[in-house]
């Protein structure tokens, strides 16, 4: 139930994130208040999450997943490009968050 709750955080926090970029520095009503409600709902599924799983774990995943899927949402949808630095820069995050989830198991 744990890495339920953490995918919801992660959802949220992509969605508060890329609705940010649309709120125009927080100008844009509709935007801002999307923004704010995800980070709101984000924070408080990943405290649930915290009651089983090990806060780095589940930091380091939310972390981890979130900035690599903001930064594909950026790519895809926002016209941001892509050059080997971006994606060394992405593989990186994911292979420490493995790395990190490996070395908790004690």
């Amino acid at each position: 139930m744990g890495y339920l709750l953490l995918a919801g955080a992660i959802a949220a926090e992509v969605a508060a994130t890329t609705s940010m970029k649309y709120s125009d520095g927080f100008s844009r009503l509709w935007p801002s208040l999307l923004t704010a409600l995800g980070y709101v709902v984000a924070f408080a599924l990943l405290a649930q999450t915290l009651k089983t799983v090990s806060v780095g774990t589940a930091y380091a995943i939310w972390a981890g997943v979130g900035t690599a899927v903001v930064a594909g949402i950026g790519m895809v949808f926002l016209g941001e490009g892509m050059n080997l630095a971006k994606a060394a820069g992405i593989a990186l995050i994911i292979v420490g968050v493995v790395v990190l989830n490996l070395g908790g198991a004690h």
